[in-house]
């Protein structure tokens, strides 16, 4: 089949083609993004290969089937920037890859929790500039802490079973109780009792209509001052004025984060060398107690591996007429 994969880095060259030896697909690899003035570069593909960060709303939808794209294949979990009722309406099929590696993102989770607290970045860069004091740097044990976890899928209960190692006490939430989670150690509490009672709240839940700005002005006001907040799920979770709003007045004590809402224009190139257009990401960077990775819990060799290769047998799943075993259907944004 040939595939277009648009947003492509060298990396996803390489395990693309690696993974494609066993399938036989024909590969064109675009580092442009996805969106309205770049969906007629599919023109001829039957799938599009799109990432975290492509446009796949209805105008781009309509487009690829005019063009007679049959498959959105996404190498990735998420899939809120995909318009699944344009694409039902296509008659389009939507599969993704729902667990590539749950280890890479919750050990990110905790490389975070970890540097925020006892200042890694801080006395790195006092150390290389022969600073050796250790006033600000003070951090606290981890041992005997609460840390509520929301969204207990894969990458949550990853994290439960690792922060239980440390000694912590972890509270989560779900719609729905995940049974290992709570033989990791995990005990389920309410949404207001897990803000109220946890010393660090780190998000690994989808982003829906219902999630989006789950951490708001409200929810910042439920938690403990001084709290963590962590997120390495979707940007969108997050009311980042609202954060900083909590930064400025002390409620908020540390910020881990690997994604941002407004990402799209930032992440995955190298802008170095322009001006920070973004005044609230920029304001955001000015905080000693934030600390911004750009999206790369993800980014382990095992992960980019599995992200190849689910996505290529995805794609020859569908080529055969097989069931898409990793379907995204409209059920799942209901």
């Amino acid at each position: 089949m040939r595939v277009v994969l648009f947003s492509t880095k060298p990396y996803d060259r390489q395990s693309f083609l690696e993974a494609n030896s066993s399938h036989g697909h024909v590969l064109t690899f675009l580092e442009s993004r996805l969106g309205a003035d770049t969906s007629g570069l599919a023109a001829g593909f039957l799938a599009v290969c799109p990432f975290v960060n492509d446009h796949v709303d209805a105008p781009v939808i309509q487009a690829l089937a005019r063009q007679g794209t049959k498959l959105v294949a996404l190498r990735s979990a998420g899939f809120n920037h995909v318009d699944l009722q344009a694409a039902h309406d296509a008659g389009m099929t939507v599969v993704r890859v729902p667990a590539y590696s749950p280890y890479s993102v919750a050990e990110h989770t905790v490389a975070l929790i970890l540097a925020l607290n006892r200042k890694t970045y801080r006395a790195y860069a006092r150390v290389r500039d022969g600073n050796f004091a250790l006033e600000g740097l003070l951090g606290f044990d981890l041992h005997g802490r609460t840390v509520g976890v929301i969204g207990t899928g894969r990458i949550g209960t990853a994290l439960v079973r690792i922060m239980r190692g440390f000694g912590c006490r972890v509270l989560a939430m779900d719609i729905v109780e995940n049974p290992d989670c709570k033989a990791a150690g995990a005990v389920y509490a309410s949404l207001p009792d897990l803000f109220r009672e946890s010393d660090i709240v780190t998000l690994h839940c989808p982003l829906t209509p219902e999630t989006h700005h789950l951490i708001s002005r409200d929810a910042l006001n439920r938690m403990k001052r001084g709290v963590m907040l962590i997120n390495t799920s979707r940007g969108g979770l997050v009311d980042t004025r609202a954060v900083i709003a909590g930064l400025k007045s002390g409620a908020i004590g540390y910020v881990g984060l690997d994604v941002y809402e407004e990402e799209g224009d930032l992440f995955f190139q190298d802008l170095s060398a322009q001006v920070m257009q973004d005044d609230v990401f920029a304001r955001l960077l000015t905080f000693p107690n934030v600390l911004v990775t750009g999206h790369q819990a993800f980014f382990t060799a095992e992960a980019v591996r599995n992200i190849a290769e689910t996505t290529l047998r995805n794609i020859s799943a569908f080529e055969r007429g097989e069931p898409a075993v990793n379907e995204v259907v409209l059920s799942h944004v209901r």
